[in-house]
């Protein structure tokens, strides 16, 4: 698909924004909260409030700046050491926020959020309603992962992730993901000077997987790939997202007055209902059903319910309520959703129809294992092979 390189940058008409900053820009490399660069993100930022556009800034940093407050010149390995430089220096991060927008009068608010927060889903609803009450009183909240009660099993991994997800949480219109790099390029420039800027491309694009390859620096945990696969997840809820260096000279006013700055990956699918949106991107799948040939089509083509008769096996170990994988006889996702039956249930109905539920199980709480309310669909198959545990959400999803 094509682009017109000549229009204006999506952000020009995006009145809900999603600003990830990265740790580099916030500590100046891990020297120490930036507080001039802070300031300058401030006062744009006021800018674009006074214009009447709702700000969620998520803010990197609070590792890096707690390692320099403790004299830490390498990023530590242990979930223990982590946890105590988030904690020294989110406090720094904090108040350098605060400080930088009171100039503007400008209220802040701090939001420290896990995956668990995202995953459950009365959580969801809770983060979602107070950051929509913050935005409504003109408060500007900055968000970070919280590092310092996060484990191995609960972590989101990255900020970029964490922006993706926020922009979906709240319905954003955009992304933007300000970096030391001015952008996406086909290879590393620093390697290839045939490397070719990327000024416009669509997010689900699965070239740019391998155009992004690469791990962050030292002292961020992210890196190009993570930026891409934000863009991935943040379009899966109709976020555009754009890449861009935060050393630019007023990049956030320039974005928002049309012109196009950074890399500008597109999402090409409407904006979507907020329980599917949370559906589609669920990061931690509890299990997965393989569907035979005529499940899948009643799901991904008559938009149906999924009833037991279609399911031919069942993985992992999930109860009432959880989110699970749809996946064909290939092991290629074809949908998710909420199931209305245990693990344990299921194997016990699969391939009966519903009317003799109540009969295997003694009671019958739901005629669907399913129903189209609770599911997302794919409209073109993801990845084979993928696991119950996969983290990517799905590349596009058809929402009715």
């Amino acid at each position: 698909m094509s682009f017109d390189t000549t229009a204006k940058s999506v952000v020009a008409k995006a009145r809900r924004l999603v600003i990830k900053v990265g740790s580099s820009l916030v500590t100046n490399d891990g020297r120490g909260v930036d507080i001039a660069a802070v300031e300058r993100w401030a006062e744009q930022i006021a800018v674009l409030h006074a214009q009447g556009r709702q700000i969620v800034l998520v803010s990197s940093g609070a590792i890096a700046q707690g390692m320099a407050r403790l004299g830490w010149t390498t990023r530590p390995h242990t979930m223990h050491e982590l946890q105590a430089a988030a904690a020294v220096g989110q406090m720094g991060i904090v108040q350098a926020y605060e400080t930088a927008f009171d100039r503007h009068d400008i209220r802040t608010a701090q939001i420290l959020l896990t995956h668990e927060d995202l995953a459950d889903r009365k959580r969801y609803l809770n983060a979602r309603s107070t950051i929509y009450t913050l935005l409504s009183l003109g408060v500007v909240p900055i968000v970070n992962e919280n590092d310092t009660v996060v484990t191995d099993e609960i972590r989101l991994g990255d900020n970029d992730t964490l922006g993706a997800l926020v922009t979906n949480l709240i319905e954003a219109n955009s992304l933007i993901i300000l970096t030391d790099q001015a952008g996406l390029y086909s290879a590393d420039p620093r390697k290839n000077p045939e490397a070719r800027f990327i000024a416009i491309a669509r997010s689900s694009d699965p070239e740019l997987e391998t155009m992004a390859g690469g791990a962050g620096s030292a002292i961020g945990t992210g890196g190009m790939l993570t930026k891409v696969l934000a863009a991935r997840r943040a379009a899966n809820s109709g976020g555009n997202t754009i890449i861009a260096s935060g050393h630019e000279p007023n990049v956030l006013l320039r974005l928002a007055a049309g012109e196009r700055v950074g890399t500008e990956l597109r999402a090409l699918v409407p904006v979507r209902s907020a329980r599917k949106r949370w559906l589609a991107n669920h990061l931690r799948l509890h299990g997965r059903i393989t569907l035979d040939d005529g499940a899948i089509n009643a799901l991904t083509q008559g938009h149906k319910s999924l009833l037991a008769i279609g399911v031919v096996a069942v993985d992992g170990d999930f109860d009432r309520g959880d989110v699970v994988a749809c996946v064909d006889q290939h092991g290629v996702e074809c949908g998710r959703g909420l199931i209305n039956y245990s693990a344990s249930d299921t194997r016990r109905i699969m391939r009966q129809p519903s009317n003799r539920i109540a009969e295997i199980l003694g009671s019958m709480s739901d005629q669907e294992l399913m129903h189209r309310d609770n599911m997302v669909f794919m409209r073109r198959a993801a990845t084979a092979g993928a696991t119950a545990n996969d983290a990517e959400p799905p590349l596009s999803i058809d929402l009715e």
